[in-house]
């Protein structure tokens, strides 16, 4: 790390005051994310509160070739908050405010700070919803920059489809909007795809514009227990080839299961699980169960036990929210390593199957989990981040699953992104076309101070 510029450090406390930090530990909370990646501090945090602001602080850092890096909740898992070169960290979490909710138009603008769960108690005396669940309290500029997705991303898709536009900070510090409300448009590049999934190392962005959902006037959820995983695998697989609308659909292996039971005090049979969950009127919902239950039974499955009550369905589904932290507290000072292919769903059976065989040898607790609905699926391992021994084996394996999921027409991440934690495998997946997201970088970021040592191979 390389100190900061003297005039860096004097402009922005004299801007920004008290919300200008060089102190260890707020260096260390923004120099990592949740998982096993070693943490790489930055020089200095500030904590913007507009648009504005971003701007000021990002031509200041471009004046002086000073790196830049966003923060909103501190949740990616893919190493994408670490300063591998210092500079400034800007937090945005203070950007927190909801701009505009149209009800007749489904969609809202906020800013980049504001958390899903925020957005949604803001949005429940609307009767809407915005439905991306990644799992954790995720700022939804983050969501955006990540291309985040999660839980129901087989009925609404992931944010690709539910950003409209957004507002962006350049590199130059030049304030652009990618674009307007209009479900559709013809004119010119498709900006707001672009930044959608660039990881903040082409620009920041500072405000979402949102599509949302009416609140379903019925949600049922359902756990179904397998007495092997390519019977859960099969019923998975038929429920989405037959078109049947589920809003979630969730893999649990019988791993993860007792390590729910015993860190969340459940007592679930130890068998590997769908989970579903269901949105509709009172008849199409029950018609969905009904559906979905008769695949489940011609597959093996068990105690298909559902529910509508918003008690009864938090019940259900307390073991997938707890999946992560469950399987990484199975060890004491554990990291979590998850890792996130996805394939076309008819190629989900073979490839956690292979996954599944390669886990009979891991040195560490280790649970598969996944949104097979999409395809996306997940195998978390609790590691010692200092065991290099531990580390090594844990990534050949991770490397298997990525190669086996690339051969069969997948991608390394659906939903986590690369960060730094993915990056070899950029080229094995997009080929020459790796050599274009360079040019793209070159050109909007010539100095290399967004987000710097993402994505790319440098």
């Amino acid at each position: 790390m390389t100190a900061l510029p003297n005039s860096v450090t004097d402009t922005l406390l004299e801007r920004f005051g008290d919300r200008f930090s060089q102190a260890l530990a707020l260096r260390q909370q923004h120099g990592q994310g949740e998982s096993y990646h070693a943490a790489a501090l930055p020089d200095a945090v500030v904590f913007a509160e507009t648009t504005e602001e971003v701007s000021v602080i990002v031509r200041l850092c471009a004046a002086h070739q000073v790196p830049v890096i966003a923060f909103g909740a501190g949740t990616s898992l893919e190493g994408h908050l670490s300063a591998v070169r210092g500079g400034i960290s800007i937090d945005l979490s203070r950007m927190e405010k909801v701009l505009r909710v149209s009800a007749e138009d489904l969609d809202c603008t906020v800013e980049a700070g504001v958390t899903r769960e925020q957005l949604n108690t803001w949005l429940r005396d609307h009767g809407l919803f915005f439905p991306i669940d990644p799992g954790a309290n995720a700022t939804l500029g983050g969501m955006a920059s990540t291309r985040a997705s999660g839980t129901n991303a087989v009925r609404y898709g992931t944010m690709r489809e539910n950003v409209l536009s957004l507002k962006v900070v350049l590199p130059s510090g030049q304030i652009i909007q990618t674009g307007g409300r209009a479900r559709k448009s013809s004119a010119g590049y498709d900006l707001t795809r672009l930044f959608v999934g660039a990881e903040g190392t082409l620009g920041i962005i500072t405000e979402v514009t949102l599509r949302l959902h009416g609140i379903p006037e019925t949600t049922a959820a359902a756990l179904c227990s397998f007495p092997t995983i390519d019977r859960a695998i099969d019923t998975a697989i038929a429920v989405i080839q037959l078109g049947i609308p589920v809003a979630r659909m969730e893999f649990m292996d019988r791993g993860l299961i007792a390590a729910v039971n015993r860190y969340a005090g459940l007592s679930l049979k130890v068998e590997d699980t769908l989970a579903f969950e269901f949105h509709g009127s009172p008849a199409y919902t029950r018609e969905q169960i009904d559906q979905v239950a008769a695949l489940a039974a011609d597959n093996g499955g068990q105690d298909f036990d559902w529910a509508t009550s918003p008690e009864e369905r938090n019940r259900l589904w307390k073991a997938r929210h707890n999946a992560f932290y469950a399987v990484v507290s199975q060890r004491p000072n554990a990291r979590g390593w998850s890792s996130d292919v996805c394939v076309p769903v008819s190629a989900l059976g073979e490839c956690i199957l292979f996954t599944r065989e390669l886990l009979v040898d891991c040195p560490v607790p280790a649970a598969i989990l996944g949104h097979v609905g999409d395809g996306n699926y997940h195998v978390v391992f609790a590691i010692d981040p200092d065991n290099p021994d531990e580390l090594a084996k844990v990534a050949a394996i991770n490397k298997k699953m990525v190669e086996k999921a690339l051969q069969l027409g997948g991608t390394s991440t659906g939903e986590h992104g690369i960060g730094t934690g993915k990056i070899d495998y950029l080229r094995q997946e997009h080929g020459d076309a790796v050599d274009l997201m360079q040019v793209i970088k070159q050109a909007i970021d010539p100095l290399d101070i967004m987000n710097p040592g993402k994505i790319l191979p440098a």
